[in-house]
């Protein structure tokens, strides 16, 4: 029960750290030209990486507003994304502080006996 419950919060965390890496680095090239900003489908990866898939891949991003450079990162949809992440990651790291918490209770229990 706790185990699989921990093991899903882990991949839900290994998804938003790579979404994470892939908003920074657009962030960090939005003056490069030509640069198209890379993000994932979250649920899909998030399923797959619950289904033994492989490692979250990025794809460009459609439907941005190209500059004059080519470059189309825009940086209130990253701001966005960043604090869509955060809110996500700190449930997650909530939840999981729960889980461990059960966990402990039960050996401290079992000690008892």
């Amino acid at each position: 029960m706790v185990d699989s419950v921990s093991q899903s919060l882990e991949k839900y965390m290994d998804v938003l750290a790579t979404r994470q890496k892939l908003v920074a680095s657009n962030v960090a090239n939005v003056d490069t030209p030509g640069y198209k900003t890379q993000d994932l489908d979250f649920q899909s990866e998030f399923n797959n990486s619950l289904h033994g898939a492989g490692t979250a891949t990025s794809q460009a991003v459609t439907g941005l507003r190209v500059k004059n450079d080519g470059n189309n990162v825009n940086l209130d949809r990253e701001a966005r994304l960043l604090s869509e992440n955060s809110i996500r990651f700190t449930a997650a790291t909530n939840l999981m502080k729960v889980q461990l918490r059960m966990l402990k209770s039960a050996i401290h229990e079992g000690q008892g006996a």
